[in-house]
């Protein structure tokens, strides 16, 4: 089996990152981890997934990687960089400045197979070009197979909990 690669997504890309969107949030076996269903995505017009794609792929506030293998995108992880006294996602208030693994996915056929693991090293390679010094990610209290994965990747439980709209979540981090 040919190792995966992972890599930021380019602009002109938009397409294949709406079909991988698509893709995850359509498994049932990661459904747990996303916040949107593919109904929603698929409601989203050209536009919407042209500025994703171009907002993910520049600058040093979001980055989207892919991995790919034989040119195929078997996986995707997105870091969204959050500023001291903003808010994330869950409406948490960010105390100081951070770097969240948010929309993890790798394809069924890829898991246990290095992918996740292409893509935690390219995020953390990245986020460590910011000055910033650890990765931190939410995962859903049930999903222990996500839990083996981050761990086998370096993160560790920080000891923080929430309920999001998912359910209860746990919040890890890796230190780089």
């Amino acid at each position: 089996m040919t190792a995966p690669l992972a890599r930021r997504v380019r602009e002109d890309e938009w397409a294949r990152v709406r079909d991988l969107r698509i893709r995850a949030v359509s498994d049932p076996n990661a459904a747990m981890a996303f916040l949107t269903t593919p109904e929603q995505e698929l409601a989203h017009d050209d536009e919407f997934w042209r500025a994703r794609a171009l907002h993910a792929s520049a600058g040093d506030e979001a980055a989207q990687f892919i991995a790919e293998v034989d040119g195929e995108w078997v996986g995707s992880a997105t870091v969204i960089v959050r500023a001291t006294g903003t808010t994330d996602h869950t409406g948490r208030t960010v105390y100081t400045a951070r770097a969240d693994v948010v929309g993890v996915y790798v394809s069924p056929e890829q898991r246990g197979a290095g992918t996740v693991d292409a893509l935690f090293d390219a995020a953390a390679a990245w986020v460590a070009g910011l000055g910033i010094r650890r990765l931190t990610l939410d995962v859903h209290a049930d999903n222990s197979r996500a839990q083996a994965a981050y761990r086998r990747n370096g993160f560790a439980p920080t000891g923080d909990s929430f309920t999001s709209s998912i359910g209860p979540e746990i919040v890890m981090e890796r230190v780089l």
